[in-house]
């Protein structure tokens, strides 16, 4: 007898294979498909899914839940989209190791503005007591990716100095530790101090420990290298040509602000790399103009080196505002595009949604000194949504046959990017049924298999017999995203069942309030 079984749908597999009528049968965790008469199967459960589609759960390849969905495990922006597995310590930012729990909070201060700062009551020091958490105790899978911030913050701290040899060493041994402990591979965020201070010797020299344990290199390009187009990109196929490993590329897309160059010569970057040399290469891009990430991210490097106590100092220094007067430039089109959210202090909630140039002149400040006193004021947590993607050359990547999905949604501030609630349903809706820029199969593939196949999830992403029972049941003729710039948390409509591990977490478009989710640790069996 099932458990459970989902009758009358349209099944698309998650392959990018066209769609068939079928059943899917849910027995503990794992699918079985089945076809023809099931009127005399057995279960507990019945779902009539006529008039539904029935696929695969979604994976985020780029989530920045480490720490917010043990806050908020019921999760609820990403279980409603469809989302059923997670990959975070995305962006060189991760949250295990820790060798003392003050460099952890540390970390978490200077990280607070990108993924939140929530009261824990958990405690954890190694990347197994971080996994542990998750195990049945939040809604989605998660994937854990190990950041090379932490990896530099183990053995040689805060400061922006080159790696030793022995360094390297010390290095490898804790990226080594934290891959037999479950991760799945490196990240980077060559934007974000003190991960940004390896150079690409010392990151060849770490993905060559990551690739010889069978992980993937993660990148968030060092967006200022160069000629800032073309430059930054090369730097992360280098890293792959030499280590061996297999790069990814996250949110990859034509910038609006750095536009140097058009898309064709950014994508033939990773073609070239894969047709021409054999390298192993992909991206993931999210589906809106919106990019968001800490406020942090305006200041130069010199401004963290030695920490957040450091960082501190310098926010505060009339000095230091001077100099910063002729570096500090908009992550956007403007001032006027770039608008802040995450705000804890009560007479601050009025900048929320406001952008950089209003609330400088509610404040009666420059740029430079508005910038500096909310930080200072915010102990470092402000965040921004900002107009930083080319709309125009957008589709060019979302819809590339090497792309996947990556949300990059933060969970934080009350006007968080419109991402945050409607990446993957946008999928469905506009960029599959109105726009047609894919067909539905192959948007379902960009969200399923594609990403399980990167990781290396050997039974998740597609509806199989035997695999996992992540599943989701939605309305091809009625999914939408409703999240907008001004009015961002909405949820979507038309997704009406998600089902983790073979437990229904939505039903009819509602949470149901189980936890299925676990921890999904490289190398080892789920359960």
């Amino acid at each position: 007898m099932f458990d459970l079984v989902i009758t009358g749908g349209l099944i698309i597999d998650g392959t990018g294979n066209p769609g068939f009528y079928g059943a899917v049968g849910i027995e503990g965790e794992t699918v079985r498909i089945l076809r023809g008469d099931v009127s005399a199967v057995e279960a507990r459960r019945t779902i009539d899914a006529s008039g539904m589609v029935v696929c695969p759960g979604f994976i985020d390849m780029h989530a920045h839940s480490g720490l917010m969905i043990l806050a908020e495990p019921r999760h609820e922006p990403k279980v409603r989209q469809g989302v059923t597995t997670e990959l975070i310590g995305i962006d060189g930012c991760s949250y295990a190791p820790f060798r003392t729990q003050e460099d952890l909070q540390r970390f978490i201060d200077l990280n607070s503005g990108l993924d939140g700062r929530p009261v824990l009551r958990q405690r954890w020091s190694t990347v197994a007591e971080y996994l542990a958490l998750f195990d049945e105790q939040v809604a989605v899978n998660i994937c854990y990716i190990l950041g090379n911030s932490p990896i530099r913050i183990a053995t040689i701290g805060w400061e922006n100095r080159p790696a030793s040899s022995q360094d390297l060493a010390n290095m490898k041994a804790v990226l080594r530790e934290a891959m037999e402990e479950g991760a799945w591979g490196m990240s980077t965020g060559l934007d974000y101090p003190p991960g940004d201070y390896a150079d690409t010797n010392e990151l060849v020299e770490l993905s060559k420990e990551a690739a010889r344990l069978g992980g993937i290199y993660h990148t968030h390009v060092r967006y200022r290298l160069g000629d800032m187009y073309l430059d930054p990109f090369m730097e992360a196929i280098e890293i792959g040509r030499r280590s061996g490993i297999a790069t990814h590329i996250t949110h990859f897309y034509q910038s609006a602000i750095t536009t140097r160059g058009g898309a064709e010569r950014l994508l033939a970057l990773v073609e070239d790399a894969r047709d021409k040399e054999g390298l192993d290469v992909t991206f993931d891009s999210y589906p809106y103009i919106y990019g968001s990430t800490r406020l942090l991210i305006v200041l130069p490097d010199w401004t963290h080196d030695g920490g957040p106590e450091r960082l501190r100092q310098v926010l505060a220094s009339p000095e230091a505002r001077q100099r910063l007067r002729q570096e500090i430039a908009p992550r956007a089109l403007s001032w006027q595009e770039m608008w802040l959210t995450y705000f804890k202090r009560p007479h601050n909630h009025r900048y929320e949604g406001r952008s950089v140039a209003e609330v400088a002149e509610l404040m009666g400040k420059d740029v430079v000194d508005t910038i500096c006193d909310l930080l200072l004021d915010e102990d470092l947590q402000v965040s921004y949504v900002g107009a930083g993607v080319n709309g125009l050359t957008l589709p060019k990547f979302v819809a590339h046959p090497l792309s996947m999905v990556g949300s990059d949604a933060l969970l934080i501030g009350d006007f968080p990017s419109p991402r945050t609630y409607g990446c993957f349903p946008i999928m469905l809706a506009e960029y599959s049924r109105q726009e047609r820029y894919l067909s539905l199969p192959e948007a379902i593939r960009k969200m399923t298999s594609f990403p399980a196949q990167r990781l290396g999830l050997p039974d998740r992403g597609v509806l199989r017999d035997g695999f996992k029972a992540d599943v989701v049941v939605f309305d091809p003729r009625r999914v939408q995203a409703l999240a907008t710039r001004q009015n961002p948390k909405q949820f979507p409509v038309g997704i009406e069942y998600v089902i983790v591990n073979g437990r229904v977490v939505v039903e009819q478009g509602r949470h149901t309030g189980v936890l299925a989710g676990r921890a999904l640790r490289r190398g080892r069996p789920a359960t």
